[in-house]
C-alpha cells in the first residue's frame, strides 16, 4: 500500500514537470492508526472514572464523620421536650349555657426544665392557670374554660402553648363540643332597642324546649325597673310548628324597655328566665341598645373669658336640637332666664324643625368684675323641661380711650 502511494506521487511529479512546473513539493503523511487511538481513549476514561469514584468515597466518609460528630454533640446537650398527654378533649353534646372546664396534662420528656412561657386562648376560651415550670420526667396542667352561652352546634376552642422546647416551641390544645340548646328563643335570644328617653317599646320572643319532659317558665328576673317582662303559654293553635319538640309547650315573652326611669346611654344587660328544664334551668335574654336624650344642647356650659361689652367674644350662642325623628316640631323653647345681671338673653327658632338658638350677651352697661351664675332654658320637653347652663367669665374695665383694662 505504501509502495502504491509512492508510485502515485512520482507520477504526479513527473506529469507536472512535463507541463513546465519547475518545482513541486510533495508531503507524505503517515497513515492514522485509529485502533490505537481508541484504546488510549478507553484507558483515559477508566482512569478518570476511578479518580472520581475515589473522590466521592472520600467526601462521603467526611460527611459521615461530621454528622456523627454533630449527633454526638447534640446528645450531650440538655433540652426540654413537651409531650401532650391529651391534646384534644372531646365533650360531646353539652347543654347551651354550660361552663366547661378541663385541665390538660402535659409532660416533660426531655432532660432539662420545661418552661411554659405563655398559654394563649383562642376566641371564646379562657385560661385559668397553668404550671410555668415542669421538671424532667414530671407532668403539669393547663386549665381552660369555655362558656357555651353564646354558642350553638359544634365548637372547637383552642389554647396555644409557647414553651422553651427547641424542637416544638408552640403546641395547641383543643376543646371540642356540640352545644345543644335544650331551651332556646325564637327569633333570637336577644332584643335590641334604640329609643328616646321616656319612650316605651315592646319586643317579643318565643321560648321553646327540645326536651321530652314538660316545659314551663317558673320565674323571671329583670335587671331594673326600666325593663318589664310578661309571659304567656301559647295555645296549640298559636304555637310555631317549625321550632321546638313536637307537642312541647311554648311561651311568648314580651319585653318592654323605657319609661322615665330609663337612663340615657347604652344598654347592655340580661333578663334571666327561670324554667323547669333540667338541662337549662336558666335561660338568659340579652337586652342591648341605647337610650337617647330627647334633645341635645351644645355647648353645655359657657365661659366668656376676659371680655369687654364691646368685644366680639361678648356674644355667645347655645344650640338646641330635638332628637325626635318623627315629630321634631313638638320641641319648643319657651323661655330663657339668666341669674347674672351682666348677661342678657334671647332665643329664636332655626330653619330646621326642632332647632333653636339661644344668644347670651354681656350687657353694654355691665360692671367690671367676675361673671358666675347660670342660664336656664325652658322647653316643652316632658322628660327634661328645663336645662341649666353654668356661665363664667370676667368683665374688663373700660378706659376713656376706648381700650379696656382690668
Amino acid at each position: 500500500m505504501r509502495h502504491r502511494a509512492l508510485q502515485s506521487a512520482r507520477s504526479v511529479l513527473f506529469s507536472r514537470m512535463r507541463s513546465g512546473i519547475v518545482s513541486a513539493t510533495v508531503v507524505f503523511e503517515r497513515p492514522v492508526n485509529y485502533r490505537r487511538k481508541f484504546h488510549m481513549s478507553l484507558k483515559r476514561i477508566a482512569v478518570l472514572a476511578m479518580a472520581f469514584l475515589v473522590a466521592c468515597i472520600a467526601a462521603a466518609q467526611t460527611k459521615t464523620t461530621k454528622a456523627d460528630a454533630t449527633k454526638s454533640a447534640t446528645a450531650d446537650e440538655k433540652a426540654p421536650r413537651l409531650t401532650l398527654v391529651e391534646p384534644v378533649k372531646e365533650y360531646g353534646e353539652v347543654p347551651k349555657g354550660d361552663k366547661l372546664e378541663w385541665s390538660f396534662v402535659v409532660k416533660n420528656t426531655g432532660n432539662a426544665d420545661l418552661q411554659i412561657l405563655a398559654a394563649k386562648p383562642g376566641c371564646g376560651c379562657t385560661v385559668a392557670d397553668f404550671d410555668k415550670v415542669i421538671k424532667p420526667g414530671e407532668t403539669g396542667k393547663v386549665t381552660a374554660h369555655v362558656d357555651t352561652t353564646n354558642f350553638n352546634g359544634p365548637i372547637a376552642k383552642t389554647v396555644t402553648l409557647e414553651t422553651n422546647d427547641p424542637a416544638s416551641p408552640t403546641s395547641t390544645l383543643t376543646i371540642h363540643a356540640i352545644v345543644k340548646p335544650y331551651v332556646d328563643a325564637y327569633p333570637a335570644g336577644f332584643v335590641r332597642f334604640n329609643q328616646l328617653q321616656g319612650d316605651v317599646t315592646t319586643q317579643s320572643v318565643t321560648l321553646y324546649s327540645e326536651e321530652d319532659e314538660p316545659f314551663a317558665i317558673t320565674d323571671v328576673q329583670v335587671p331594673g325597673d326600666w325593663v318589664k317582662v310578661t309571659y304567656k303559654k301559647l295555645d296549640e293553635a298559636e304555637r310555631n310548628t317549625s321550632i321546638g319538640k313536637k307537642g312541647q309547650d311554648q311561651y311568648r315573652v314580651d319585653i318592654t324597655v323605657g319609661g322615665p326611669n330609663a337612663k340615657i346611654g347604652p344598654m347592655a344587660d340580661k333578663i334571666r328566665i327561670i324554667t323547669s328544664s333540667k338541662h337549662s334551668p336558666e335561660y338568659p335574654i340579652s337586652v342591648t341598645g341605647v337610650i337617647r336624650p330627647t334633645y341635645r344642647v351644645e355647648p353645655t356650659m359657657l365661659n366668656f373669658g376676659e371680655v369687654a361689652p364691646s368685644d366680639a367674644a361678648a356674644t355667645r350662642s347655645v344650640l338646641l336640637h330635638s332628637n325626635d325623628l318623627k315629630t321634631p316640631e313638638q320641641f319648643v323653647v319657651t323661655k330663657v332666664e339668666s341669674t347674672v345681671p351682666a348677661i342678657t338673653t334671647a332665643f329664636k327658632p332655626l330653619a330646621q324643625k326642632g332647632d333653636y338658638e339661644v344668644t347670651l350677651q354681656v350687657a353694654k352697661d355691665a360692671k367690671p368684675g367676675d361673671i358666675d351664675g347660670t342660664v336656664k332654658i325652658y322647653t316643652s320637653d316632658k322628660i327634661n323641661p328645663v336645662v341649666t347652663l353654668p356661665v363664667k367669665g370676667t368683665v374688663k374695665k373700660m378706659v376713656a380711650s376706648g381700650t379696656s383694662s382690668k
